[in-house]
């Protein structure tokens, strides 16, 4: 019982916005010389009022011209994941389904993956369909934090700011050989699950009104863990998938990861001994994609021909601080 991703369509809102934009309102900043923040030369930023649903409606787009709206209409499960929820009591899946015509047995909105959820909804897809409870799964991820959260007045001061961008996908899996997922591995890390913060001056909770704006609370101990754990992590799904299909990733046709920074960028290739031009990032294009990051290149690398027919590609990330990870594995079958 073979199950593919048979197919992804993406969306970047908006002109680029270069990193002049930022240095204009740069201030000092410990952080600034990290390299977990070295700005990247453009990135896309969601427009005012323009939702999660908006954008992943938009994402959908190239699918509904690909493989018409009765068949995505009808498609059996949405798996959805928003950086930045339009509401915080719910998840975006129900309003995505709506939009998109769609009335799927199965609505699943996923928190936890984080920068890593397009492989942990592909996991889901495909145990959904394996055991028998659907034929077909909507992927649908969106990152709207750059233009929101990173662009607020005191916000985009601080070095962190600068290096994300805004963009969604929607990945298609259905049960089929043409482009069969290989393998897959998941792994949580729990006990780093409280690590990552917001930081508000003057300190409160989350949702409590008050006159600051609230980033990442990153300092430079912190920092240096997230480093050692994506820098480990990574190659540890990834080499844990290559080993159970018997592919040495060195042998890979391409890898596509998430991409925070440049410094994981180098790293992970390094790890997995590729090439620079077999790792496929849009990092200076798009800044840090988050969840959005593997399913828009993996999109670029198939529409530009980097990708071909019989090629097998590695998706690998890491999420948050380092609490989840995943990689999985494709042999791409083309597009029809």
């Amino acid at each position: 019982m073979t199950t593919s991703l048979l197919d992804i369509s993406t969306y970047l809102p908006g002109d680029p916005v270069s990193a002049d934009y930022y240095a204009g309102y740069a201030e000092s900043d410990d952080l600034r010389e990290n390299v977990m923040f070295k700005a990247p030369k453009f990135r896309h930023h969601v427009a005012e009022g323009e939702t999660a649903i908006d954008m992943v409606e938009r994402a959908a787009a190239g699918l509904i011209e690909r493989h018409g709206h009765e068949f995505i209409e009808n498609v059996d499960a949405l798996i959805s994941h928003v950086q930045l929820p339009d509401m915080p009591f719910y998840g975006g899946g129900g309003g995505m389904a709506h939009r998109l015509g769609m009335k799927p047995n199965w609505v699943l909105d996923l928190h936890n993956g984080g920068c890593a959820a397009f492989v942990l909804g592909m996991n889901v897809a495909r145990m959904l369909i394996e055991s028998g409870q659907a034929e077909t799964a909507l992927i649908a991820v969106a990152q709207n934090a750059a233009g929101t959260i990173f662009d607020q007045q005191t916000i985009r001061t601080k070095s962190q700011a600068s290096v994300p961008g805004d963009g969604a996908a929607v990945g298609l899996v259905v049960r089929s050989d043409k482009s069969p997922i290989l393998d897959i591995e998941c792994r949580t890390y729990g006990q780093y699950a409280g690590d990552m913060t917001i930081a508000v001056k003057p300190e409160r909770k989350w949702w409590q009104a008050g006159p600051g704006e609230g980033c990442i609370g990153f300092t430079e101990s912190k920092i240096t863990k997230v480093l050692a754990r994506g820098n480990r992590q990574v190659p540890e799904v990834s080499y844990a998938v290559c080993d159970r299909i018997g592919i040495k990733p060195k042998d890979l046709d391409l890898l596509v990861t998430n991409q925070p920074n440049r410094a994981f960028l180098r790293n992970w290739r390094d790890a997995l001994e590729l090439p620079k031009e077999r790792h496929r990032d849009t990092f200076d294009e798009c800044g840090n994609l988050f969840a959005a990051g593997i399913p828009i290149n993996l999109e670029r690398a198939i529409s530009e021909g980097q990708l071909k027919s019989g090629d097998v590609a590695l998706m690998a990330a890491f999420a948050h601080a380092g609490d989840f990870a995943g990689a999985a594995a494709i042999r791409w079958g083309g597009r029809d």
